[in-house]
């Protein structure tokens, strides 16, 4: 096997051989793998991915096979999955076995590569000092030149992933979270009311979970369904199943769209009372919350481009 912890770039996949090396500091595994002694320092805290070896009368030091889980974990969080989940797959491997990758939600987005690498730099570098008028004027341009799929999958999650970690690895700039949030609700909020003459007569109705506190995806969805001339109406976050099918009975949709980002949130069968509401809309959910059993006529969709598909053609059938 090949000898993964000394001149080796991250990403290689031979199987490392425990034995092979001896450990490496926190500040080496950081090189080694591209992220802060902090970022490593949180996995070992809230994960349980710390260092295994430890010598008398000396810190604890990263195994080859430490460093090679970790990896693991870095590739999953740069496809898209959020760090608990990740964290989850690597530690549920078998030994020498890559992980399962676990689904991808719409706010996960990997970071493309190529020239869009220097405007997510320079979008993150806006949001982190608070200079709203420049994430506004970054991400309407985006919006306005590639639509709001692209804008959300290749500028905006990316940099929300970023902004993220940040705060995960230091507990610091929440706030510069929050305001890049309202901005980008903003900017989309401006597409969706543009929309003047919708095809749809019957209404989209986009929700959360009852008790899922993450909504900003569906504001993403909604506003590429504008750009289709599809009306949808947005009821946000926390939305709880009785209130669900009260507006489903007011509103009439013709399509319902439910999110869930958290497991927590995530039970998919309370919602098969809604099929017993005439007329029945289509029944969609989206994201990586949802557990168990997925009730008969509901569908569940992966990603942002996959849920506007989706609905698109309901819409039209």
């Amino acid at each position: 096997m090949a000898n993964t912890a000394q001149g080796a770039a991250p990403g290689e996949t031979d199987v490392p051989d425990p034995g092979a090396a001896p450990g490496l500091p926190v500040a080496a595994v950081a090189r080694r793998l591209g992220v802060a002694p902090a970022t490593l320092r949180t996995w070992d805290r809230r994960y349980g991915l710390g260092p295994s070896e430890h010598r008398l009368g000396a810190h604890r030091r990263y195994s080859v096979t430490d460093v090679a889980r970790l990896d693991q974990v870095r590739r999953l969080i740069n496809s898209g999955v959020t760090p608990g989940e990740a964290a989850r797959a690597v530690q549920a491997a078998a030994p020498g076995q890559p992980p399962a990758t676990p689904p991808l939600s719409i706010v996960a987005a990997p970071a493309p590569p190529g020239p869009e690498k220097a405007s997510i730099r320079g979008l993150t570098r806006a949001a982190n000092s608070g200079d709203t008028g420049a994430c506004r004027a970054i991400i309407t341009d985006s919006i306005e030149k590639r639509g709001v799929i692209w804008t959300w999958e290749s500028l905006l999650a990316p940099v929300l992933i970023e902004l993220g970690a940040e705060w995960a690895a230091t507990g610091e700039a929440i706030e510069a979270e929050h305001l890049f949030t309202k901005v980008i609700e903003s900017c989309i909020g401006t597409v969706i009311e543009r929309l003047r003459t919708p095809v749809n007569v019957r209404p989209v109705l986009l929700a959360s979970g009852p008790d899922e506190l993450h909504a900003l995806a569906l504001t993403a969805l909604a506003g590429a369904l504008a750009e289709r001339h599809i009306e949808v109406r947005l009821l946000g976050q926390r939305v709880p199943t009785d209130a669900l099918v009260k507006t489903v009975q007011r509103c009439g949709p013709i399509v319902v769209f439910v999110w869930s980002q958290l497991a927590e949130t995530g039970d998919a069968l309370p919602l098969a009372a809604l099929q017993r509401i005439r007329p029945a809309p289509a029944v969609v959910i989206g994201g990586p919350g949802w557990f168990g059993a997925t009730p008969s006529g509901v569908e569940r969709v992966y990603d942002l481009t996959e849920a506007v598909s989706r609905i698109t053609r309901l819409v039209g059938e």
